[in-house]
């Protein structure tokens, strides 16, 4: 079994390590492909030192340059990463028959489909998406009104799922397969579509003090950032908001930083009392944890991202308040404020209240989240469900998994 993953940043390397444990625990060996960049990488280190039983790594470079047509055409990011996946597979396929493929992030070349068909030719696959938002405001969700955009995406989208091989299409969105099964959405001819509940692995809540102490945090409330923290987190306008509040909490930032976040940090996050905790690196898992345990508020006030956020997911998990976006996905799981204070602008003065209020109200875990049928929803977002719902998606595909 084939897993491509290109990009070991952020929560990608996540996804290609659980797919991989999830078929190789029901004894099916896996290849994770991935760039040579990703060679240090500590999913790689751990691959490379037997520490996966049942995945092995190979690393693959991107193919030789193309055409002067080709490499125009390459301008175009779904066209390239298209190439490179099927680079990717006739590299592996060369040295090991594959009788199955996944792709836990589909949406690299999801619109190329339509046109260059599949990158695994004859051979069945699965792929996840997580950014597909054409459908948004037909099922409730508060998104930009792009009438033109959002047509040609359904209709590449409509076209992608016919492509050769494509089995099931899975879904971090449960608004997706809410979607797909509306009279005249798909054709029969179509691929499934399943809903992948975005996961975090089962860990107990845990000693709050003990991980502050871990740490390095001192007394009072913290309020964390967590991920890749790039503009669209939003963080601008927190610090701005911090900045202005008689008694805010501690910021906790946490995870790897674009070079303009990291700049406007250590410009404006040293000016903020109490003074920002920053870990600006890759965070393993147990730091993870006790960033959950610890912190008392996690911000998902973020700008332009109507996608899933594996961040809510955490937050839900741990029982911590949370502040959110009013838009996208974040919103719609939201709604309500059964999970926390909702943010409909991110002007300081919304912020800074919503912050009081998150540090002043009850916990989550306190609250009744199964009256609510969007935040209910975030029950089934364990490691162990989405391992059975790729298996699952799979089962049909008798020359891998008989």
């Amino acid at each position: 079994m084939l897993i491509v993953e290109p990009d070991f940043t952020g929560h990608r390397w996540r996804y290609a390590q659980w797919a991989a444990q999830a078929f190789a625990e029901a004894g099916h060996p896996c290849v994770i492909a991935t760039h040579r960049a990703n060679a240090g990488h500590p999913l790689a280190r751990e691959i490379a030192n037997a520490q996966m039983p049942g995945v092995s790594l190979a690393l693959i470079d991107d193919p030789e340059p193309a055409s002067a047509f080709a490499l125009q055409a390459e301008r175009i990011p779904y066209v390239r990463y298209h190439r490179y996946f099927a680079h990717a597979y006739a590299s592996v396929s060369a040295c090991t028959p594959i009788g199955f493929a996944v792709v836990p992030y589909v949406d690299y070349f999801i619109h190329a489909l339509p046109l260059l068909g599949s990158p695994f030719r004859d051979t069945p696959w699965i792929g996840i998406t997580m950014r597909t938002t054409f459908h948004h405001r037909h099922v409730g969700v508060k998104t930009p009104d792009r009438p033109l955009v959002n047509a040609i995406k359904a209709n590449l989208f409509r076209r992608a799922l016919r492509a050769p091989g494509l089995r099931t299409l899975l879904s971090i969105d449960p608004t997706l397969p809410e979607w797909s099964v509306r009279p005249g959405a798909l054709k029969e001819s179509s691929a499934s579509i399943l809903y992948l509940a975005d996961p975090f692995p089962d860990a107990a809540a845990g000693d709050s003090l003990a991980a502050r102490s871990r740490l390095g945090l001192g007394p009072g409330p913290h309020l964390l950032v967590y991920g890749s923290i790039t503009e669209r987190k939003g963080i601008r306008e927190l610090v701005a908001a911090l900045a202005r509040m008689t008694r805010p909490p501690t910021l906790v930032v946490a995870g790897q930083q674009d070079e303009a976040t990291r700049a406007f940090l250590h410009l404006h996050g040293t000016r903020l009392t109490p003074q920002p905790r920053i870990i600006d690196r890759f965070i393993d898992n147990d730091m993870e944890l006790d960033l959950f345990r610890a912190c008392d508020v996690v911000w998902l006030g973020y700008t332009g991202h109507y996608g899933m956020s594996g961040v809510l997911v955490q937050a839900y998990r741990f029982g911590k308040c949370v502040i959110a976006t009013s838009e996208g996905l974040i919103g719609w799981f939201c709604a309500g404020e059964t999970l926390g204070p909702v943010l409909e602008d991110l002007s300081a003065q919304s912020i800074a209240h919503a912050v009081d209020r998150a540090l002043a109200g009850p916990h989550c875990a306190d609250r009744p989240l199964a009256a609510d049928a969007h935040a209910a929803l975030l029950e089934r977002n364990t490691l162990a469900a989405f391992k059975r719902t790729l298996r699952h998606a799979a089962r049909g595909c008798v020359n891998c998994l008989q």
